[in-house]
């Protein structure tokens, strides 16, 4: 595994970069912003550790960027613990954020968790899960298809409407979702859910009413009642 590690604090990116390589990891290194893209274009990363308070380009812009054309998991550095920043980075497409001062094992835990959770994801006996004529996930290769076309889905995106999808007819409360999505050692803001939740709605389009809101419980996955086309014959 590698990780793309964006901190201009020398002595924290080094203190980092020793636990994931302790760990295994094969660590790229970046000072400030536009070195975090250029290592991002040369190198084939896994995850992304990335700091906020960075030169050149803040973490925002980095991530805003990254985004653009890659789908890869986020952690959000942060000093600054208020709700707003926070829930800034996951509006921006990131997967996870830890507060500085931390302890780095906690901060390697995290990107295991969420490596684990891709890998999980794909962990199961079906194949295709249908949901309509053209909309349908791919659970081995991880992917999710809207009318032939791949959705550009982020980790925990992806996990969010495989959650949703398998669940289907049920109503899951956002505190259920966190647990299956975010894992029960999750500690954060509950509005994390409904951040996801509306990112994916956008992405699903037309197909966005499949996701219904249940006010004042949680969120249910409707596959649409029409008539059902055998998933052998899909492709």
């Amino acid at each position: 595994m590698r990780v793309l590690i964006v901190e201009d604090d020398f002595r924290i990116l080094r203190l980092i970069a020793d636990y994931f390589k302790d760990s295994g990891f094969e660590v790229v290194e970046a000072g400030d912003g536009a070195k975090a893209l250029l290592e991002f274009g040369i190198h084939n990363v896994d995850i992304v550790i990335l700091d906020i308070m960075l030169p050149t380009l803040d973490g925002w812009e980095v991530c805003k960027n990254i985004r653009l054309y890659s789908n890869v998991p986020i952690i959000i550095l942060t000093a600054k613990n208020s709700e707003t920043d926070n829930l800034k980075g996951f509006e921006l497409g990131a997967d996870d954020y830890i507060t500085k001062p931390f302890n780095p094992k906690v901060l390697v835990a995290k990107a295991k968790a969420l490596l684990k959770r891709a890998e999980t994801d794909a962990d199961s006996n079906e194949k295709l899960l249908y949901i309509d004529k053209g909309f349908y996930i791919e659970t081995p290769s991880h992917k999710a298809m809207l009318d032939n076309t791949l959705l550009n889905l982020t980790t925990t995106e992806y996990s969010l409407l495989l959650c949703l999808a398998r669940n289907n007819g049920i109503v899951l409360t956002r505190d259920v979702i966190l647990d299956k999505v975010w894992g029960i050692n999750y500690f954060g803001v509950l509005r994390v859910v409904d951040i996801n939740i509306n990112r994916l709605r956008e992405k699903l389009r037309d197909r966005s009413s499949c996701i219904q809101t249940v006010r004042g419980v949680g969120y249910r996955f409707e596959i649409p009642k029409m008539e059902e086309t055998p998933v052998d014959n899909l492709g």
